[in-house]
C-alpha cells in the first residue's frame, strides 16, 4: 500500500482492525486426515489432545489471532465429560481456550442411514443424546457454540422420505436448543452433497435458515467456504443472512471444485475479500454483528502447522484489506449507478499492497514479522517430529 506505513492516522486504523480480529482453529487440523482414498501420514502431525494444544500455541505464539481451538467430542474428548478436566488442565498450560463444540454424527456405524435423520427413531434418540452432551461439554468448557455439520441424507430416489427427515430434524435440533444455557449458540451448517450424494438433509443455506429459526432463538447459520456449488455467489448469501440477523458464522477454507479443505486464498482470495467486505460493510452501517470466524481445513501434503499459518496470515491481510474499502465513496457511487468507478474503487482496495503495515503490526505487537520464517528458524517443527515418531493417528474421518 503506496506509504501507508508513513500515514499515521491509516496505519493507527489498520492497527486496531488487526488487533480486533480472531480466528479459531480447529484441532483436527493438526492430525492426520484424508479422503476417501486413503491419506499420506506426516510424522509431525499430532496424535493427543495435549499435541494439538502445543500446536495451536504455536500457532497463536507466530500469529497474535487464533486465541482459541475448535473441539471435536469424539476425537478430542471420546470419554466425554470425563475428558473436561484434562481439556481445561491444557487450557492453562498453553494459553489456548476450548473453542467451538464440534459434535460427531457421521462415524458410528449406526449412522449408516442417517442420525438426527435416521428412520430409527432409537437411533435418532441416541444422536440426540450425543448432541445435548456436546451442550454439557461446551458449559463445562465455557465454550459458546456448538457448531453442527449434519452428513445425513440419501444416495437413491425413493429410498427415503425428504419429507419425514425435514421433521425429524427440526424436533432434534428444538430438543438439542432445549438444553442449551443462555449465552450458547447452535450454529447449523449445510452442505450441498457428500457423503450423500443423492440428497444431503441440510443442503444450502435456506435450508440451514429454516432449521436455525424452528431450533430456537439461540441458533444460527454457519456457512462453511468450500461447502458450495461452483461459481455461487457466496456473498449474496451472506449478505442475506446478516439482513436476516441470522449469521452466526464462518468455517474458513478455499476449494477449486467443492469442499477441497484448501488453505484459505489460495484460489480466490478475491472471495474472501468480497465476504469480508460485506460484514464491514454491515459493521460501518451499524448493524448488529456476532459473527465467528473459524478455520475448517485439514491438509495431506503440506505440513500441518505451515498450512494454518499461511491460512492465518492471508485471513488477516484480507480482512484488514476489506476494512479499508471507503464505504461513504463507494456507497455515493452505487447510489449514482457509476459502475466503473465503484467497480474500480473496490479494486483497486483489493490490490493495494497492505503487508507493510501488517510487518509494522507485527513488530509493534512483538510478533515475528515474517511467520513462517520464524516458525522455520524456530526448529519446532523438527523438534516435534522427533518425538512424535512413531506414533502416528488415524485422525479420524474429517468433514
Amino acid at each position: 500500500m503506496t506509504n501507508m506505513a508513513s500515514d499515521r492516522e491509516l496505519a493507527d486504523r489498520a492497527f486496531q482492525v488487526l488487533d480486533d480480529f480472531r480466528i479459531e482453529i480447529p484441532s483436527w487440523g493438526f492430525s492426520n486426515t484424508g479422503t476417501r482414498f486413503g491419506k499420506f501420514l506426516q510424522t509431525a502431525a499430532a496424535s493427543t489432545i495435549a499435541e494439538k494444544f502445543s500446536d495451536a500455541a504455536e500457532v497463536q505464539r507466530l500469529t497474535g489471532s487464533t486465541p482459541t481451538m475448535a473441539l471435536h467430542v469424539l476425537w478430542d474428548l471420546p470419554n466425554g465429560l470425563a475428558d473436561v478436566e484434562t481439556v481445561r488442565s491444557l487450557e492453562k498450560q498453553h494459553s489456548i481456550r476450548a473453542g467451538s463444540i464440534n459434535p460427531n454424527l457421521f462415524q458410528d456405524q449406526e449412522y449408516k442411514y442417517g442420525s438426527l435423520c435416521n428412520p430409527s427413531a432409537e437411533i435418532r434418540a441416541r444422536a440426540v443424546d450425543h448432541m445435548i452432551l456436546s451442550v454439557e461439554i461446551a458449559s463445562q468448557l465455557n465454550s459458546r457454540d456448538i457448531s453442527l455439520w449434519l452428513p445425513d441424507g440419501s444416495n437413491y430416489p425413493g429410498t427415503q422420505s425428504i419429507r419425514h427427515r425435514i421433521g425429524w430434524l427440526e424436533e432434534a435440533l428444538q430438543e438439542t436448543h432445549h438444553h442449551m444455557v443462555l449465552g450458547q449458540r447452535l450454529l447449523v451448517e449445510y452442505k450441498p452433497f457428500e457423503p450423500a450424494f443423492y440428497h444431503t438433509d441440510i443442503a444450502d443455506w435456506g435450508m440451514a435458515l429454516h432449521l436455525a429459526k424452528a431450533a430456537g432463538p439461540q441458533a444460527r447459520v454457519l456457512v462453511d467456504t468450500g461447502h458450495h456449488y461452483a461459481a455461487q455467489n457466496i456473498e449474496q448469501i451472506v449478505a442475506w443472512l446478516i439482513h436476516t440477523g441470522m449469521l452466526g458464522g464462518f468455517h474458513f477454507n478455499d476449494r477449486r471444485y467443492a469442499d477441497d479443505d484448501l488453505t484459505l486464498g489460495s484460489i480466490d482470495p478475491y472471495q474472501v475479500f468480497r465476504i469480508f467486505h460485506e460484514i464491514h460493510a454491515a459493521g460501518h452501517e451499524g448493524v448488529a454483528l456476532d459473527v465467528a470466524f473459524m478455520i475448517d481445513q485439514s491438509h495431506n501434503l503440506k505440513g500441518k502447522i505451515e498450512a494454518m499459518v499461511q491460512t492465518v496470515v492471508s485471513a488477516q491481510e484480507l480482512w484488514l484489506k476489506a476494512s479499508l474499502v471507503d464505504r461513504d465513496q463507494l456507497s455515493h457511487l452505487q447510489k449514482k449507478c457509476d459502475l466503473v468507478a465503484a467497480e474500480e474503487l473496490f479494486r483497486k482496495t483489493f490490490w493495494q499492497d497492505i503487508r507493510p503495515v501488517v510487518a509494522e503490526w507485527r513488530a509493534a505487537r512483538n510478533l515475528p514479522v515474517d511467520p513462517l520464517c520464524a516458525l522455520r528458524k524456530s526448529g519446532y517443527v523438527e523438534r516435534i517430529t522427533q518425538e512424535r515418531a512413531g506414533r502416528q493417528s488415524s485422525g479420524g474421518s474429517y468433514a
